[in-house]
């Protein structure tokens, strides 16, 4: 018995997996919010106590860097550590890893119906592979061809620099820089990146009239949600414009992300933005920015994109990753 965890800045999934011929099956999953809680072991705990169920390996994928058995979650103010998880739970095998490495094992695990297709890339493309995901964050993965298999490993890209590729881009960059200083890639394409091009072009660029707005009071808990929502209605032209300049975003560093592990097997969208705003990643101006990379155009319009559709994507790697290493 395997107990899996995908721990998100917003939600922590938990699962008990049995394993059989190299793949894992799920047994039992539960999906529980990370916010208000002082550290992994107050879910993980009361949720192994709960199901009673013999637990011989764990594996967690979290939010953040992951060095020596041990990292603490970018969104979230908590330390993980392997060793502490493994008494806690009574075990000898606990593993840690970044949550996209999670989401890259996760994608040797899973079935074609869990993806859709954006671009069909060149027939028979094969190498490797890259995963990139926005959510509460944004991670970013690789997975490397040694000729017969995949083998994940995670980064940390989603903090690279942001690079503007036009002047409202860099009028935007300059308005973040003011906010935050350094701004990385992340801060563009995320729920909370979304936010704030949505404030930056209603209050800064002012591309439209104060009407063409929401007023903050109709907001509600979920900005993000409530903004891409309205753009995808057409109900709100600052918010058409916000959702069209992040699925620009997307396509811009999925493709740059493509360039640096060069690819060529495939890039997957993962995360919980790209499949609400599957429509939009179909329409021509993500795989617009996906190519725009000058003299690398062919190498990167013979890439295939998928979008992960499966949300226990990342749960079921963590499961995978700890068959296979136990």
């Amino acid at each position: 018995m395997i107990l899996a965890g995908d721990v998100g800045g917003t939600n922590t999934r938990l699962g008990f997996f049995t394993r059989a011929e190299g793949r894992v099956s799920l047994v039992h999953d539960e999906r529980v919010p990370s916010r208000g809680r002082l550290g992994l072991d107050e879910i993980v705990e009361p949720f192994v106590a709960r199901n009673h169920l013999p637990v011989e390996a764990a594996c967690f994928g979290i939010a953040g860097p992951v060095r020596d058995g041990r990292g603490e979650t970018t969104n979230l103010p908590w330390t993980v550590d392997s060793k502490s998880l493994a008494r806690a739970l009574g075990i000898d095998r606990v593993w840690l890893l970044n949550d996209l490495e999670a989401n890259a094992w996760g994608i040797t695990a899973l079935e074609p119906a869990d993806f859709a297709v954006l671009h069909a890339g060149s027939p028979g493309a094969r190498g490797n592979g890259a995963v990139i995901s926005a959510g509460t964050g944004l991670g970013e993965a690789g997975l490397y061809w040694d000729g017969t298999r995949h083998l994940p490993f995670a980064t940390e890209g989603g903090h690279a620099d942001f690079a503007p590729a036009d002047e409202l881009q860099l009028e935007l960059l300059r308005h973040l820089r003011s906010k935050y200083g350094h701004v990385s890639w992340e801060r563009v394409l995320s729920g909370p990146g979304l936010d704030d091009i949505y404030v930056f072009l209603r209050d800064v660029a002012r591309v439209a009239t104060p009407a063409a707005s929401i007023p903050d009071a109709l907001m509600g808990p979920d900005r993000p949600a409530t903004i891409a929502n309205a753009g995808f209605a057409g109900a709100c032209p600052v918010c058409v414009q916000a959702v069209e300049l992040l699925v620009w975003f997307y396509g811009a560093e999925a493709g740059n992300l493509a360039l640096k592990l060069m690819a060529t097997g495939g890039v997957f969208l993962g995360g919980g933005i790209a499949p609400r705003i599957l429509d939009r990643l179909k329409a021509p101006r993500f795989l617009e920015a996906f190519t725009s990379k000058g003299r690398m155009k062919p190498v990167l319009e013979a890439i295939p994109i998928r979008v992960i559709l499966n949300d226990k994507a990342a749960l079921i790697g963590a499961a995978q990753c700890a068959a296979v290493r136990a």
